[in-house]
C-alpha cells in the first residue's frame, strides 16, 4: 500500500512539474490580452482613442529621404507605436548602403521574417549546434531567422544600396547586438581577452572602435 501511495505521489509531482513547464513554454512569447487592444494609462479614459491611435506615420520620412550613409534600422515596435501592445507583431525597415552590414545579433523574443524590397543581400544565421546557414537574396526573396539565434545581413554590392522590411512575432522582439554587448557594455577586459584567446590591448582597441563619438 505504501508503495502505491508513493507512486501516486511521484506521478502527481511529475504532472505538476510538467504543467509548470508547459506554462513556461506558453508564456515565452507576448502574453495574451483579455481586451481587443491595450489603451495606455496616459490616455484619458473618458476620451478614449480613435483611428489616429492605430496609425503609425514614422516611416513617411523614409519615403522621400536620401539613402543613409551607414546601415540604418527603423523600428516599429511597441516603444514607437503603442497600439502594438498586446498584438504580438512588429516591423523594422532596414536600409543598407553599399558594402554595409547589420552586425551579428539576436532577437530574444521573436523570429524575424525578412522581405528584400530592393537590391541584394547576403544573410545567414547560426544554430545551437554551431552550424552556419547562409543565402544570397534578391529583390522579392523572403528569409526567416529563427527566434533567438545569432544572425546577420550584409550588402556586398560595392555600388548599389539595399532595402528590406522585417516582420516580428512580438511587439517588442528586442535586439542583442553581439559587438555592442561584448565590447561596449563595460565587460571586463580580462574576461574578454581570455574568452577570445587574445590580449587586453586587442580588446581595448575593439572597445575603442565601438565607443560613441565624443561631442
Amino acid at each position: 500500500m505504501a508503495s502505491t501511495t508513493s507512486s501516486v505521489t511521484v506521478f502527481s509531482v511529475l504532472v505538476i512539474v510538467s504543467c509548470f513547464g508547459f506554462l513556461e513554454m506558453t508564456m515565452a512569447g507576448d502574453p495574451d490580452i483579455l481586451t481587443d487592444f491595450v489603451v495606455p494609462a496616459t490616455v484619458n479614459a473618458s476620451q478614449g482613442v480613435d483611428g489616429i491611435f492605430f496609425t503609425f506615420t514614422g516611416l513617411e520620412s523614409l519615403m522621400a529621404a536620401d539613402p543613409p550613409a551607414t546601415f540604418k534600422a527603423t523600428k516599429v515596435s511597441m516603444a514607437e507605436f503603442p497600439a502594438l501592445n498586446g498584438q504580438s507583431v512588429g516591423y523594422a525597415v532596414l536600409q543598407f548602403p553599399a558594402m554595409t552590414t547589420n552586425p551579428p545579433h539576436t532577437h530574444p523574443r521573436s523570429a524575424e521574417l525578412l522581405l528584400l524590397i530592393d537590391g541584394s543581400l547576403e544573410v545567414g544565421f547560426i544554430d545551437t549546434a554551431n552550424k552556419l546557414y547562409t543565402q544570397s537574396l534578391q529583390s522579392g526573396d523572403i528569409f526567416v531567422f529563427p527566434k533567438g539565434l545569432v544572425h546577420f545581413q550584409y550588402n556586398s554590392d560595392p555600388q548599389n544600396p539595399a532595402v528590406a522590411v522585417s516582420a516580428f512575432g512580438s511587439a517588442n522582439a528586442g535586439t542583442v547586438s553581439l559587438p555592442t554587448t561584448l565590447f561596449a557594455s563595460g565587460l571586463d577586459d580580462n574576461v574578454l581577452a581570455i574568452s577570445f584567446k587574445t590580449d587586453v590591448d586587442t580588446i581595448q582597441k575593439l572597445k575603442a572602435g565601438l565607443a560613441p563619438p565624443k561631442p
